[in-house]
């Protein structure tokens, strides 16, 4: 199809990878076949291939084409770019396209004002989410019970306990409940916060409790639209399960939101006694851990330094009988390297070797996390990083500027000649890539 041909290119834009065109003169052969799309229907599956390929930083140069090709853009055109930006967290972009669309008389309805609160939450700005909710009301749109959790979690995320708590006052003094999306937004909120840590777990672990007896704020839950889009909860709010939420094999069990985002927050926080509470919890309630907790608790653990402790975890899964999650095996590697003790670098390469073994693979995100954090290794023979690079290279993996400008640098540490071909191929790639991304081409980092 030409879509695929026009954006699967290493090109930084739309229009680069087709070029500028000249709408003097009547279209030519050459002309047809380098348009990628000639009506709204078509644009519109141009912006759903390039989100769903994360390349949300294109929309904006789909969106010229569009008004240089003289094709209008419908409502139904502007929610599925701002629903884009809102995936890849580009607030300015999806601030022009909610003032294109205002400019062409289509007012904003209720599901976009909650898809613009949700990217200001994910860019941590809540003075514009807050902002929003101001202009929707001088619009006479009225804000639903999404909406306001919407606008609580775009809180949370900057850790304004202030604004959190006055917005559940606000849902409370008009009749709404609290559901499990308002606690675990309490919880983020308090895990942002300021507060000592050992206030803040304790916190935590009180609003577990608290929330056994949520209830419903909307007699729906997902509106038709987020459902058409493929806009689960869990994504419009932004918890750290939202990535996750369509896995199966037992990795999430939707039921537990309140305990992810807590486990995931005592992760962060590396409270090992909270984690154990939240546990005994867990275990008191009749409820079995789902893989995202057991990643939390193993992160917990690993970060927290205590590396036996991490490793059973993981040894306890893999003998269940369960199907084996490469999201087990990269948070146990990455966890051993905590501190780049020999013990944790060796356990790092023996769990990685194993997960290559099982044909398990990284990745494009897990390969460059961990190629960063190995890098950071200052003694000792640089294996797991040169592992990891390794794996990257066999599945053809391009890695992204940070990750291997680290990289580069722990080779230019040690005594490596510089004939080295590892080291002039890794040299070759860090040169590439600040060319690409100094003239604006390849991905984003």
């Amino acid at each position: 199809m030409k879509i695929l041909r026009a954006i699967s290119g290493n090109h930084r834009a739309v229009i680069r990878a087709i070029g500028r065109r000249n709408f003097c003169a009547a279209p030519s052969e050459e002309y047809l076949k380098r348009n990628y799309a000639n009506n709204e229907a078509e644009y519109n599956t141009v912006i759903g291939s390039i989100t769903s390929q994360r390349r949300h930083y294109l929309l904006r140069d789909v969106y010229d084409d569009m008004m240089l090709d003289g094709v209008k853009p419908e409502r139904d055109t502007f929610h599925s770019l701002i629903i884009g930006t809102m995936k890849g967290s580009r607030m300015q972009d999806a601030f022009f396209f909610r003032d294109e669309m205002k400019s062409m008389g289509l007012i904003p309805d209720v599901a976009l004002y909650n898809y613009l609160i949700s990217t200001c939450g994910k860019c941590k700005n809540s003075d514009q989410a807050i902002w929003l909710l101001d202009e929707m009301k001088r619009s006479e749109v009225k804000p639903t019970g999404q909406t306001y959790i919407c606008l609580l979690h775009a809180c949370a995320a900057s850790g304004r306990l202030d604004r959190v708590y006055a917005i559940v006052r606000d849902m409370t003094s008009a009749g709404l409940g609290l559901n499990k999306f308002c606690y675990a937004g309490l919880i983020i909120a308090h895990k942002n916060s300021s507060a000592p840590a050992d206030d803040t777990t304790s916190k935590i672990v009180e609003l577990v409790d608290q929330s056994k007896g949520w209830s419903s704020v909307d007699k729906t839950n997902d509106t038709a639209e987020n459902v058409m889009m493929g806009i689960s909860e869990e994504e419009l709010y932004n918890l750290p399960t939202a990535e996750y939420i369509h896995r199966r094999g037992g990795f999430i069990a939707r039921p537990l939101t309140v305990f992810h985002v807590a486990f995931h927050a005592c992760a962060d926080l590396r409270s090992v006694q909270a984690t154990e509470r939240l546990l005994e919890m867990l275990e008191k309630e009749g409820r079995t851990p789902d893989v995202f907790i057991l990643v939390q608790v193993m992160r917990c653990y690993l970060h927290a330094g205590d590396i036996d402790r991490g490793l059973k975890i993981f040894e306890d899964y893999m003998s269940s009988n369960k199907p084996p999650m490469v999201e087990l095996y990269v948070t146990l590697a990455e966890g051993a390297m905590v501190g780049y003790t020999p013990k944790g670098m060796q356990l790092a390469q023996e769990t990685l070797v194993k997960m290559n073994g099982r044909g398990l693979f990284l990745s494009f995100k897990m390969a460059n996390d961990l190629l960063l954090a190995a890098s950071g290794e200052k003694t000792g023979g640089y294996t797991v990083a040169n592992l990891i690079w390794d794996m990257m290279q066999a599945r053809k993996l391009i890695p992204s500027l940070p990750a291997v400008d680290a990289y580069h640098a722990g080779l230019k540490e040690r005594e490596i000649p510089e004939n080295d071909p590892r080291l002039m191929l890794v040299s070759s790639t860090l040169n590439n890539l600040r060319l690409r991304v100094g003239t604006g081409g390849g991905r984003p980092n």
